[in-house]
């Protein structure tokens, strides 16, 4: 069975190494935590394998499950709408995208590739629209598909099970399945045969959809919240699953199982890293690799011939059937049975050294960078075992380390949340595991945190207006940079902007654009901005990197006739700022807010008393203060 199926070769060596590797994986949490998190990726791209098999490509099922979500929680919070309407109005929102792209690409001859991606762009930002670029809140009833049954099976994991088992039906059972395959082998060879395979083309494209739809619940019930910039990525996730598990992106080949078994060599993979504290630079690389090793493996096979038949055959000969049905029953039996007794008697590691966790929003950023540095020296001065995650600005990906962190037994976990309201469920499980829970600069809701360590976004965005309108004399045009639409940052520190320039009637604030955090998007929508608004007088950003952008942009102006303000005190920005480029930095001390968090969390761990909350001091620093911070 293992040589006939190279994916499933590569799932058992990556069990089995990460057994080895590690005490903590091989035991029943943990492969609950492997299957939850393996479910949204999984459900995708069992959609996403309908459009492979006919030789398409859906590049937007990660835009259309976030909008999906959003349209859910939308409609049943903000307009009153019934549950099981708002569910169906998720449902159809999703076959309706797919839809779209079905017409695009059958009657407006738009490639794929073109048309999904289209489609990934406006998904994506409708969900920004309806959503206004906040979480919203999930209906508690729907909210249910990301608990439990009985206390320790997820029903995350029961959805996965029954899409797979509804895409094997279709794929195998059904007309279109088997127009799928002919549409992929040869769509020519298709349309003389007498499928209308235009109209086969826009059912492939409205069921993946509607899985994207069902992922898109999925997701956002296991975070509690409808998030509009969720799922960011996942369709490369999801495609890479399906190639994983034996389909060819030629068309024609692919199967239910295969893309199952994609999907949790990614799970295995991510969840092992975490245990094994790799770092979260490395774990891209290490899963690159092993994406490539597990395709290679799969073409090695087929080259020397040891499956007798194609990966997307329906059947294989009436006669061998029973046999092979009986062979798979049998080694399924087996190997459920050698899981489940290791996971039984494996109680996890026993280290003495006490093991903290802590999982940061984003290392692509220096002010959490700074925040690591300062959280890792502390570690290392009362020799503590530190883990580091990175969870990309993905509040599922962090989710998905807290339940990690909670499997190994942390004797604390430090959360610096992509949302506050999306980490509640984890922080709760850890809750449940008598695991101290530490936020650094930003809140936990819905669970209990031993303390609070951070700064104050708002007052800090109070104080760069106050800056910035004491410079310009108090009249003036400026214009906001503003964070990563959704995140708790870029809310707070704009909210205390906005407070605090009303203060100063004379200031007009003439334009409002996302720049996402990052310096070069900083620069481009600066340099667009200033062609609407040449006579702008001050910038405010709500980071340093958005701020090092915008002067970018201004270039000599930079300084001289525009003032322009950041937020962070990162190393870059203070150096601007003793160089006159930028004005202003609301300075956070994120190495001495990494440091405290970690200090707390020790004393969590050893039961000791800690501050509810703990304030990390924000200043204004500017040219005469500048020499202090650095």
């Amino acid at each position: 069975m293992l040589l006939d199926n190279g994916a499933l070769s590569a799932l058992v060596v990556l069990v089995v190494a990460m057994s080895l590797l590690s005490g903590d994986f091989l035991t029943t949490q943990n492969l609950l935590n492997v299957g939850v998190q393996a479910a949204v990726t999984a459900i995708l791209a069992f959609g996403v394998t309908f459009v492979i098999v006919a030789a398409g490509i859906d590049l937007s099922v990660g835009s259309v499950a976030a909008l999906s979500a959003t349209v859910l929680a939308w409609s049943a919070t903000k307009e009153g709408v019934p549950v099981w309407i708002a569910v169906l109005l998720a449902v159809a929102t999703g076959i309706a995208c797919g839809f779209v792209n079905g017409v695009l690409i059958s009657y407006g001859k738009l490639p794929p590739f073109i048309a999904t991606l289209a489609m990934l762009s406006i998904g994506r930002g409708l969900s920004l629209v309806i959503s206004q670029g906040s979480p919203i809140a999930f209906p508690e009833s729907v909210s249910k598909v990301g608990d439990t049954l009985g206390g320790w099976l997820p029903v995350p994991v029961i959805v996965m099970v029954a899409m797979g088992l509804l895409t094997a039906l279709i794929l195998s059972r059904t007309y279109i399945g088997r127009s799928m395959y002919a549409i992929g082998g040869n769509e020519e060879a298709a349309r003389l045969s007498g499928l209308r395979v235009k109209r086969q083309k826009i059912i492939i494209y409205a069921l993946s959809g509607l899985f994207a739809a069902v992922a898109g619940i999925v997701l956002a019930s296991r975070l509690v919240s409808a998030q509009p910039q969720a799922a960011q990525g996942y369709e490369l996730d999801a495609i890479a699953a399906v190639v994983i598990g034996g389909a060819s992106l030629a068309g024609g080949v692919g199967k239910a199982s295969g893309t199952l078994i994609g999907a949790l060599i990614l799970a295995v993979l991510r969840n092992g890293l975490n245990l094994l504290s790799v770092s979260a630079f490395w774990q891209q690389v290490v899963i690159g690799v092993v994406i490539a090793l597990a395709v290679l493996l799969d073409s090695l096979r087929r080259r020397a011939g040891a499956g007798s038949s194609a990966v997307g055959s329906t059947s294989s000969g009436s006669g061998r059937k029973g046999p092979q049905a009986l062979k798979y029953t049998i080694a399924a039996v087996v190997a459920a049975a050698v899981i489940a007794a290791v996971s039984v008697f494996n109680t996890g590691s026993s280290g003495a050294s006490t093991k903290i966790g802590l999982s940061l929003s984003t290392l692509n950023n220096p002010f959490f960078v700074q925040m690591k540095e300062g959280a890792q020296a502390e570690a290392k001065k009362a020799g503590v075992d530190l883990t580091v995650t990175d969870a990309q600005n993905d509040a599922s990906q962090q989710a998905n380390q807290l339940q990690n962190f909670t499997s190994e037994s942390m004797k604390a976990v430090i959360v610096n949340p992509v949302d506050s309201d999306a980490v509640g469920p984890a922080a709760r499980a850890a809750n449940k595991a008598d695991i101290p829970v530490i936020a650094a600069d930003r809140g936990v809701n819905k669970a209990d945190v031993a303390t609070l360590v951070a700064s104050d976004n708002v007052a800090g965005g109070k104080q760069a207006a106050k800056a910035l309108a004491d410079k310009l004399g108090g009249k003036g045009e400026v214009v906001v940079l503003q964070g990563t639409a959704g995140t708790s940052a870029s809310r707070e520190r704009g909210q205390g902007f906005a407070e605090g320039i009303k203060a100063f009637p004379g200031i007009k604030v003439v334009a409002k654009q996302p720049a996402d955090f990052d310096r070069t998007k900083g620069l481009d929508v600066m340099t667009n901005l200033l062609q609407g608004n040449p006579g702008v007088d001050g910038v405010f950003a709500e980071n340093d990197e958005m701020a090092l952008g915008a002067a970018k942009a201004l270039g000599d102006k930079a300084g001289k006739s525009v003032s322009v303000v950041g937020f962070d005190g990162t190393p870059d920005g203070l150096k601007a700022v003793e160089a006159g480029t930028l004005y202003a930095s609301v300075a956070q001390q994120p190495a001495e807010l990494g440091r405290i968090a970690v200090r707390n969390a020790i004393r969590a761990a050893d039961d000791k008393k800690v501050a509810a909350v703990v304030k990390v001091p924000v200043k204004v620093v500017t040219e005469k203060n500048v020499a202090r911070f650095k």
